[in-house]
């Protein structure tokens, strides 16, 4: 492995998730991960890189305990452990244990294991690394998550409320996702935040699992729903005798067009009568809704949230760090999957995103169809480098197409035309060194 010095080059990512049951066992960018590590090893840069917590995904593995897990991984990924082994031997690799593979800071012959490949693996919750005048500091994330913390840190048998959601759902989703229509399900672990999954599950069932001719006949219904409330108001109105000439001008206007006329308004006639029902039903429902949700609210069944915000526990952990360790100016991290590079107080936070499959919601043009979650991928490593006016931090993107047009139907992009998403990384930035900034003496504990 190489030597450390003061122009090393970090690289860093996180959040790959590899392994897991059955369907969960594919790896879609595997082509441009050893294609990324074979790029490091050819190199001419003092490199390290550094793969900040959840490489693999020990907690959706649940017919195997312990070490037996890694060996699943290296019979199921040589390719992958190969790589790693040929990397390593001119690039130090740096492995932190995450949430998800948390057994890795609980079983010593993890890293016994893992040396064999020229992989270190820290079984400590954090490192810092020195970079020019300034120090960063890489820890994965999941500290900072309620859900996910690991209160026993080192203790195989800590497991927070996320290690129930991953075994019993994740891990669930990878032994059944082969026997739908379509091998959707074991996306769920890109399903963010949580609270989404029952809307993309039924979002996936319309649009998947639905019987075809079910689907095809409740969608002119859909489309027209908005319309169809509106009309069903003035419907109403007309019943009254409080104003009946917008129904006396559409029925005149279809019936110019004779039988196909006809066959729009009672097309017409049927969604308002179900709109209409729709709406007498929906307004005693909110209110019975809102004093339920009162009622549990008193007994503070809701009082923590299943998700958690995706900066700002982070903002304040660097803040925080940045005021006890002076030097200390980036707070490198991963776990929430959105890349995110902006200043805080004292310095700069930069998360390194997912490999992962990211999901986005998109409603559709018209009417009340289901959202479409489009398919994308953000594949990407942070780059930290000293330069002669400071330290630079930006994403070096990996590419890879979107599988948009091979996993989602013709009708989710017809009806969510124009509404692509169109994911960006964010911009480059220089931490720039104080004039009177003078070379950075790790402190006690502070690797380099």
């Amino acid at each position: 492995m190489a030597d450390d010095s003061d122009d090393r080059v970090y690289y860093v990512i996180s959040d790959l998730h590899i392994g897991g049951d059955e369907q969960l066992e594919e790896v879609d960018y595997l082509p441009e991960l050893l294609a990324f590590l074979e790029e490091l090893r050819e190199s001419d840069e003092d490199v390290e890189l550094i793969i900040n917590g959840d490489a693999f995904g020990l907690w959706e593995f649940t017919t195997v305990e312990g070490i037996e897990k890694f060996e699943v991984l290296e019979e199921t990924y040589p390719t992958l452990f190969e790589a790693l082994r040929e990397t390593g031997e001119t690039v130090q690799i740096t492995l932190l244990p995450g949430n998800h593979d948390h057994e890795l800071a609980a079983y010593d012959e993890y890293a016994e294991r893992f040396d064999a490949y020229n992989v270190d693996l820290v079984s400590e919750q954090s490192i810092d690394r020195a970079v020019g005048d300034h120090v960063v500091h890489f820890e994965h994330g999941h500290q900072r998550d309620q859900n996910n913390r690991i209160e026993d840190w080192g203790n195989p048998h800590s497991t927070p409320l996320g290690y129930y959601y991953n075994t019993l759902v994740t891990s669930r989703a990878g032994q059944l996702s082969d026997r739908g229509r379509y091998n959707w399900l074991k996306d769920v672990q890109a399903v963010t935040p949580t609270e989404r999954m029952p809307i993309w599950l039924f979002s996936k069932y319309f649009y998947r699992e639905m019987n075809p001719v079910l689907r095809y006949s409740l969608v002119p219904f859909l489309l027209l729903f908005n319309i169809s409330a509106i009309v069903a108001i003035l419907a109403g109105l007309d019943l009254l005798g409080v104003w009946s000439m917008p129904i006396d001008r559409t029925e005149a206007f279809l019936g110019q067009f004779g039988m196909a006329g006809t066959a729009a308004w009672f097309l017409l006639v049927f969604n308002v009568s179900l709109a209409g029902l729709l709406l007498l039903v929906a307004v005693p429902l909110h209110f019975i809704r809102r004093d339920i949700r009162k009622t549990v609210d008193r007994f503070g069944v809701f009082e923590t949230e299943l998700t958690v915000d995706p900066e700002a526990p982070y903002e304040g952990a660097a803040t925080e760090i940045f005021a006890d360790q002076p030097a200390t100016s980036i707070f490198c991290y991963g776990h929430t999957h959105r890349p995110t590079l902006r200043e805080v107080d004292g310095g700069i936070m930069v998360n390194t995103g997912t490999w992962l499959k990211r999901l986005h919601r998109r409603d559709g043009i018209i009417g009340i169809l289901p959202p479409v979650f489009y398919p994308s991928y953000q594949l990407a490593s942070v780059r930290i480098a000293a330069e002669p006016e400071g330290v630079a931090v930006e994403f070096e993107q990996i590419k890879k197409p979107s599988p948009a047009t091979e996993e989602l139907t013709w009708t989710e992009r017809f009806f969510t035309a124009g509404r692509e998403p169109e994911p960006e990384f964010p911009d480059r930035y220089l931490l720039e060194t104080e004039p009177e900034a003078k070379a950075v003496t790790p402190e006690p504990g502070i690797e380099s």
